[in-house]
């Protein structure tokens, strides 16, 4: 492939599911884009989504039973676009943040890439 055909960039990925991530790692890795910074925990999301450099967020709607608001937050102070992942439909997203773009659990790779072209495609160049 030609370095125009595939999109790029950098990819903050929340997922509490080791493998899960791992996963969507692989396949955004296969896509393109490169893994800047992930976390599997609140905590360390909500202080790299303060700090860490990145093009795109994909969040977990649920972390370890910890709903992913204040990271989303974060993002949306910082003015960094994100995705939500969930298994719980548009209804399990944080009521203030339902109009943002959300992939549902389980998605194929051809799903996320179409979402993540989208996401960045809003994005000021």
């Amino acid at each position: 492939m030609t370095e125009s055909s595939q999109p790029g960039g950098s990819v903050f990925l929340v997922e509490d599911e080791v493998m899960i991530r791992m996963m969507v790692g692989d396949m955004l890795e296969e896509l393109g884009y490169r893994i800047a910074a992930e976390a599997g925990e609140i905590n360390e999301a909500i202080r790299l989504a303060g700090s860490a450099e990145f093009d795109v967020a994909i969040l977990d709607v649920n972390v370890n039973g910890k709903v992913i608001s204040p990271v989303a937050e974060v993002l949306a102070a910082r003015n960094k676009p994100f995705i939500f992942a969930t298994g719980y439909g548009a209804q399990g997203l944080p009521e203030q943040f339902r109009d943002r773009p959300a992939l549902q659990k389980p998605f194929q790779m051809e799903t996320l890439a179409q979402m993540l072209v989208t996401t960045l495609k809003g994005v000021a160049v």
